[in-house]
């Protein structure tokens, strides 16, 4: 889904690094095999969420992309069909500092939803959206619209590089890391990038896909 821009200035006349090209090819080709590999498990997942609540399988929402542009973002349904909703009732017991809602013991999240979040899971279809182009394996993290609205002027940096899978946030604590620092490090990565990085990022995101107690 393309098209929505947010007013922050589009790079139209960049052009594509060595770096950028590789790690496009990687992005295919990894979202390709990945989706083959783990259509089986997919299918599985799909069946227990249909099965365990009411509602889709999956979870759609509008995301802000590189340049500003958005896009729908998939993720294996983990909460209740109207959290939505039940998120203005929660909004005082907000454990994030920032314009990002977090919140360890979520009421809206059921029972399966804990363990496919606790393993990260849930997003493996973004795997789909690396394969379109909207989002790459390693990268920071896509945020709503309505929190990019409320970023400060340094955070819109974070928007020059496609969002990620994974990013230094998701293999360093997650929630054990308030708003600024979370912004921080998306910041080091863009500042820093490269094949070596997205690599080690890659292959340390394993582990939260074994269970990371951070993950929630």
């Amino acid at each position: 889904m393309g098209g929505t821009h947010l007013g922050i200035e589009n790079e139209s006349t960049r052009g594509f690094s060595f770096y950028e090209v590789i790690k496009r090819v990687i992005d295919v080709v990894c979202s390709f095999v990945g989706v083959l590999v783990l259509s089986p498990l997919f299918v599985v997942i799909a069946i227990i969420i249909k099965f365990t609540s009411k509602g889709p399988v999956f979870f759609s929402q509008k995301r802000v992309g590189r340049d500003g542009k958005e896009f729908k973002m998939y993720k294996f349904r983990s909460m209740v069909v109207n959290a939505e909703e039940l998120k203005e009732k929660l909004a005082s017991q907000n454990e994030m500092s920032g314009p990002m809602f977090k919140m360890k013991d979520d009421p809206r999240v059921t029972k399966v939803g804990k363990f496919i979040r606790k393993t990260s899971i849930d997003e493996l279809p973004q795997l789909w959206n690396v394969l379109k182009g909207d989002m790459s394996l390693v990268g920071p993290r896509p945020s709503l619209p309505k929190e990019v609205a409320q970023f400060e002027e340094w955070m819109y940096r974070r928007l020059e590089v496609k969002p990620g899978l994974t990013c230094y946030w998701q293999v360093s604590g997650r929630n054990n890391i308030d708003f600024e620092d979370w912004m921080k490090l998306d910041i080091k990565y863009v500042d820093e990038r490269n094949l070596w990085i997205d690599i080690k990022l890659i292959f340390k995101t394993v582990g939260v896909l074994l269970g990371d107690k951070n993950a929630h």
